[in-house]
């Protein structure tokens, strides 16, 4: 889909646009959204942002998807300039320089960002599409960049809380206006916007309030090892500084007679990759036994979404 094509479909006479489930927990799915609910997303972004017809907002994102067509309705609805480029890796790449009010993009794209700094200036950036690593967020809080790590879905037209990036790495993640949260009983976030019906997540949480939580992973993750609940996200930052830079690895589990599960490291490409020896013998001196993970398994290539989130097994 092109942008005109999608600014087509936002223009016809029907009260929804299509969009897709990214496929992180199953088979993508069409579903269809009302652009009265699309509409009230974009205006709390440009609420929030204080976007206006003198902003510029910039669109590396694929209109495929609803990161990509909620840049477009925000430019639509603020009356601000929109420039765009074909997604990839390399965001900004050809970018003439300049100032960008508002930038989002994937985690992938926000490490060439930092990597390869151009002349230009963003005013804000969003960040969304998977978990932002430990070491990644570090170095946008040091880098100055006005940043903040999204927390939305398909399902919601887009984000629908922020968190600012800072050092610290327990901020929670703020409502945006005219959300509130709830959580259910198995401490799964509860999403309430206005009039719509209330949005039940997979994802559990520490409920601050009804408008600040923590993300502790999603339900259907968690391993339970002796009884004792944990939460690959958790893990995977305590680990992720001692593995070589640029190693791609999740947490799962696999059965065990005695402890119903047990925690192993998957990692992408081959075992010459890392010592998993030494990586192991460091785990067992970095957190309690019940975390520390068992084995490291090697995979070739991991199964990605087509929005290149990770596709994780348990075995």
């Amino acid at each position: 889909m092109t942008i005109d094509d999608f600014i087509a479909e936002w223009h016809n006479d029907c009260d929804y646009i299509v969009a897709h489930t990214s496929g992180s927990t199953g088979t993508p799915k069409e579903i269809h959204l009302s652009k009265r609910l699309v509409r009230d997303s974009a205006l709390r972004t440009i609420e929030f942002f204080s976007l206006s017809e003198s902003s510029h907002l910039h669109l590396c994102l694929s209109p495929d998807y609803i990161a990509g067509k909620m840049m477009i309705v925000r430019s639509l609805l603020s009356g601000a300039t929109l420039t765009d480029e074909l997604p990839s890796n390399t965001p900004l790449s050809s970018f003439k320089g300049g100032v960008i009010d508002l930038l989002a993009v994937v985690p992938s794209q926000l490490i060439d960002l930092l990597n390869n700094p151009k002349d230009y200036k963003i005013r804000n950036l969003i960040i969304g599409g998977s978990a932002i690593p430990a070491d990644l967020r570090l170095r946008v809080a040091n880098s100055g960049l006005n940043a903040y790590e999204t927390y939305g879905m398909t399902e919601t037209a887009s984000h629908v809380a922020l968190r600012k990036i800072r050092q610290e790495s327990d901020l929670p993640y703020f409502a945006l206006p005219g959300i509130k949260f709830s959580k259910d009983k198995r401490d799964c976030l509860v999403i309430h916007m206005n009039d719509y019906d209330p949005v039940v997540t997979n994802d559990v949480v520490d409920l601050i309030d009804d408008e600040h939580f923590l993300l502790r992973g999603r339900v259907d993750n968690v391993i339970i090892s002796g009884g004792l609940k944990i939460h690959p996200l958790e893990v995977e930052d305590k680990i992720r500084h001692i593995l070589p830079d640029a190693t791609t690895f999740y947490i799962t589990s696999r059965p065990h007679s005695k402890w119903g599960e047990e925690v192993i490291m998957i990692v992408e490409g081959d075992a010459t990759k890392i010592d998993g020896t030494r990586i192991l013998t460091q785990l067992r001196d970095l957190m309690p036994p019940y975390q520390t993970p068992k084995d490291i398994l090697f995979e070739s290539h991991f199964l990605r979404t087509d929005s290149g989130k990770i596709v994780r097994k348990k075995f």
